[in-house]
């Protein structure tokens, strides 16, 4: 009944920025926490960010503080991740994930996250 569609993705050169976003209906928004992960051919799900409930905490993978920002709008029942300073070696494609309604933690774990998108393709070429 969760439903997650990722958009925004794409072709960017090195040092570009990239705005995704990732839609959810079916369900109140405000009551998921929210990550990001992404995954790359013959690689493992890789954590990227989360985001609580309110937007008031967040949790980024160490490679990816001061370069990305996720953020919510819970109103518009979206989840962002704001990527800066690309470089080809973020070619992936990015998924969009939700906890189940009553927890809280904004874990890094994808096994603690119930709901999942479809991805979008990001590009980042030299």
């Amino acid at each position: 009944q969760v439903q997650l569609v990722e958009s925004g993705g794409g072709l960017v050169l090195a040092g570009g920025s990239l705005r995704l976003s990732c839609a959810m209906s079916g369900r109140s928004f405000s009551d998921y926490v929210m990550a990001w992960f992404r995954q790359v051919p013959g690689k493992a799900r890789e954590f990227v960010a989360a985001i609580s409930r309110s937007g008031d905490l967040t949790n980024y993978a160490d490679a990816e503080k001061g370069r990305f920002t996720s953020s919510r709008d819970n109103a518009r029942n979206t989840v962002h991740l704001q990527m800066n300073s690309l470089m080809p070696e973020d070619t992936a494609v990015y998924f969009c994930a939700a906890r189940g309604r009553t927890f809280l933690r904004v874990s890094d774990s994808e096994v603690d996250y119930r709901y999942w998108g479809q991805g979008t393709q990001v590009t980042v070429s030299s």
